[in-house]
């Protein structure tokens, strides 16, 4: 990924609302998150970075946090913004991007929002993309795809008490709810968006989301997207929005995870970007067969309190600079850096293997642990990095990895015949996400 945008403030009456603009191309678009953001933790996992990049290459994308939240100021958590309140954020925000005219994209409860300014300014709003979102947040008798106040209850209390890790995790993202990397992210990103009390308080607020009322009077261009197995928004919630706003177009796609990042994020990104500009420029990727390989530092978190900031940040660089090396030693492609680990591809399962095996001996300089592990298969190559199944299936070997440990699955195996490589059998798994059983195996270190 390149270099991160700039974020610059917005003032809107008494506070600051931080913002980003992404991309030149003629139309702008203006991105509106639900719950709680954080404009640049949001770059730091490559799924969200790689979404983000997509709408800005058929866009002028304009992100941005609401008040309360994020990187933008705080207010007390008794005074969280209304509706009204925070289509004023997002009138600053076009203002100061200097943005007469803009598509909104409104994601779960930056739905309602989005549909509200759309009709207080539809000279303001050339079109309209509601994903995951609804109209009401809590059950009635003629709204009956929201949960109960019951319901809503137990989980404000249960989101405040679990606050500060990947706080329901399954809800939000099930299909990468096993991710270790993913959970540091999202329990951080979470963090770094608001407090425990400030994320009850958007919670609160959203109970009194009600914009049934003004559902005839949304005359711009309307799409509507929404996941059949949703496990946070339920489908009916945006087929409700569609049957209502005139002329609306409603999509239904698979899939369980509300994040739209997460899961089949290019279904959901083709169907946005034909809407808004008629056509899906999506680049073909390049499709190579390739050996992937995941590392990932052990025990960090305890390592990280027992040295102290500084102290990491220095240990960190060291061991980024020793794994660069040796990936350019064994002809490796480093393609991102995530969490406390390296993603990179090669074009041999051996070469592969050994610089694994070199990375976990030469990290022990540093007085540190790492596991890796590796597959091999077809993968997309594009701008934005690499996708397929293959990736999938190598975090999943990664993960089964003890410390010290480079494990493979079957088909690395197979490929290296002849290497003199000797394995030990490690069983057979179903990993998470990937249809069917996958016998793993463990490399034994490589004679020197």
């Amino acid at each position: 990924m390149g270099v991160r945008p700039t974020t610059r403030y917005a003032r809107s009456g008494d506070y600051s609302i931080a913002y980003q603009v992404v991309g030149d191309a003629p139309l702008d678009l203006v991105l509106v998150l639900g719950f709680v953001s954080h404009v640049e933790y949001a770059w730091e996992d490559p799924d969200f970075a790689r979404f983000l990049e997509r709408l800005a290459s058929f866009s002028r994308l304009i992100l941005f946090d609401k008040r309360g939240t994020g990187l933008s100021d705080r207010v007390p958590v008794n005074k969280l913004p209304t509706l009204e309140e925070r289509m004023d954020d997002v009138r600053a925000v076009m203002d100061a991007a200097g943005s007469e005219r803009a598509a909104l994209f409104g994601i779960s409860e930056g739905g309602p929002m989005s549909m509200l300014f759309a009709t207080t300014y539809p000279e303001r709003v050339a079109a309209l993309v509601l994903y995951g979102s609804y109209a009401k947040r809590v059950r009635d008798a003629a709204y009956p795809w929201a949960p109960t106040i019951e319901e809503h209850r137990n989980n404000l209390g249960a989101v405040q008490r679990d606050w500060g890790g990947p706080t329901q995790v399954e809800i939000w993202a099930p299909s990468v709810a096993d991710d270790d990397r993913f959970k540091r992210w999202w329990g951080q990103y979470l963090r770094l968006g608001a407090s425990p009390a400030a994320a009850r308080a958007v919670l609160e607020m959203t109970l009194e989301i009600d914009v049934r009322d003004i559902l005839p009077a949304v005359h711009v261009p309307t799409l509507v997207l929404h996941r059949t197995g949703d496990r946070r928004i339920a489908v009916g919630g945006g087929r409700y929005l569609a049957e209502r706003i005139p002329g609306a177009r409603f999509i239904e796609l698979p899939g369980i995870d509300h994040l739209a990042w997460v899961g089949d994020s290019d279904a959901i990104l083709n169907e946005v970007e034909e809407f808004l500009t008629g056509t899906r420029h999506s680049a073909e990727p390049t499709r190579v067969l390739a050996t992937v390989l995941f590392t990932d530092m052990v025990e960090s978190t305890s390592r990280a309190v027992q040295l102290g900031d500084a102290r990491w940040r220095a240990l960190i660089s060291d061991h980024d600079r020793l794994v660069r090396g040796e990936l350019a030693r064994f002809r490796g492609r480093e393609i991102d850096r995530r969490g406390d680990g390296f993603l990179a591809i090669f074009d041999g399962p051996a070469r592969a293997i050994r610089c694994a095996f070199s990375i976990v001996e030469r990290v022990h300089e540093l007085g540190i642990r790492v596991r890796a592990g590796l597959h091999t298969g077809e993968l997309d190559i594009m701008e934005a990095g690499i996708a397929g199944i293959a990736v999938h299936i190598g975090a999943r070997v990664m993960s089964l990895a003890g410390p010290d440990e480079v494990l493979v699955s079957s088909t690395v195996r197979d490929l290296v015949a002849g290497s003199g490589l000797s394995f030990t059998d490690r069983g057979t798994h179903e990993l998470k996400g990937v249809p069917g059983t996958w016998r793993i195996l463990r490399v034994e270190p490589p004679a020197t």
